[in-house]
């Protein structure tokens, strides 16, 4: 068993090794610079010797950032035909083909036309990644999956295009593109974000200052965790730390289990943890005993965890508590995690007992337990 994991583990790191090395930059939306910043970035390269090209490159017709094309070798895209209309789309092929050093590849989050072999661009770079050749790329804070609720409730808007945080801790380096509300404000009147038609539109809508100022939180935030989790991973710790393992326990419920999932990952994310998600089904949750949309949901909400990088436990049990205690046991967890009880008083008071036990327990073997509303 020693010598398999040995093995195991050497392997491990000569795939890693031959992986291209990623570097993603993140803003806090649209027009902070994020393509203009990569362009430059490409220049110097190129300037130094390295073999970079430009495989996918969205300038939206800014002036200053389409001018940074000029001298730098692009990759013709892909074109398809949907709906009637010639699309254009990041040729993966070619990319790998041609094998450049260093690859740019702008909107992370952008969801491919039909008829591609990846349903997104961030599948594409994982693709690039994976033959060997290195990728910068640009993705901003409201397009990370677990973040989604949070930014619907600063700005009111549902994101539809999204990465896996997964794909965000992959990534080698993590790069802030920062600036002022006032600045970014200062940028679209001026028209280098939108053009003129569409710039009161967003100054009452997305671009309001106290939006901005929440979304440059975020952004700040979650730089900050991923170079907390370069630091954990790659500096070696003289002193003991101990090791996060988070349990998210789940039922049918879509809406209170995906918040859950949601806020759990951003968690294991900050603490660099494994963390899993556990669906007891009791015998009144059995398959032929609740309502198809339900077990729809549920299999999303299985989805949507494994995609944040979660590992799904799924047990049959009579008794959710002693499942609970058995998982947090067999995978040494530190912290369980469950969603803000919908109950009534009636139910609350039947359930205390139940409640009390599950909470004894876990004091007792020193696992915290967090609430998630």
């Amino acid at each position: 068993m020693d010598e398999r994991k040995s093995a195991e583990h050497f392997l491990d790191l000569i795939q890693k090794s031959r992986r291209g090395k990623f570097k993603l930059y993140i803003g806090m939306s649209a027009g902070v610079g994020k393509s203009y910043r990569m362009l430059q970035e490409a220049h110097t390269l190129l300037r130094n010797g390295i073999d970079v090209k430009i495989g996918y490159i969205e300038t939206h017709d800014r002036k200053e950032t389409h001018a940074l094309l000029d001298g730098l070798p692009i990759i013709p895209r892909r074109k398809l035909f949907y709906k009637g209309k010639e699309l254009e789309e990041l040729d993966v092929q070619a990319v790998i083909n041609l094998r450049p050093e260093v690859v740019i590849v702008d909107e992370l989050a952008h969801c491919n036309i039909e008829g591609s072999k990846n349903e997104k661009r961030w599948q594409d770079v994982i693709d690039i990644l994976d033959a060997g050749i290195n990728v910068i790329s640009a993705v901003n804070i409201q397009h990370i999956e677990s973040l989604n609720e949070e930014v619907r409730g600063i700005t009111g808007i549902d994101v539809q295009e999204r990465i896996p945080d997964s794909v965000v801790a992959q990534a080698d380096e993590v790069v802030n593109i920062d600036l002022t509300a006032e600045d970014l404000i200062d940028r679209l009147k001026e028209g280098k974000i939108y053009e003129s038609s569409k710039i009161d539109s967003a100054l009452n809508n997305f671009f309001k200052s106290e939006h901005i100022l929440q979304l440059r939180e975020l952004a700040l935030k979650e730089v900050a965790s991923q170079v907390q989790r370069k630091v954990e991973t790659e500096v070696v710790l003289t002193r003991n730390v101990k090791k996060e393992r988070f349990l998210t326990c789940i039922s049918c419920n879509e809406k209170t289990a995906k918040t859950v999932i949601r806020k759990t990952a951003r968690l294991a994310n900050y603490y660099n943890s494994k963390w899993y998600v556990l669906y007891v089904q009791t015998p009144r949750e059995g398959a032929d005993k609740i309502a198809l949309d339900k077990q729809r949901f549920l299999i999303n909400n299985f989805k949507l965890a494994t995609e944040l990088g979660a590992e799904i436990i799924k047990v049959r049990a009579r008794n959710t508590t002693k499942a609970i205690i058995k998982e947090c046991e067999d995978r040494k967890i530190t912290t369980v995690c469950i969603g803000k009880p919908h109950i009534t008083l009636v139910k609350l008071i039947l359930a205390t007992d139940t409640f009390n036990t599950l909470l004894n327990k876990l004091s007792k073997e020193k696992i915290d337990l967090v609430i998630l509303s």
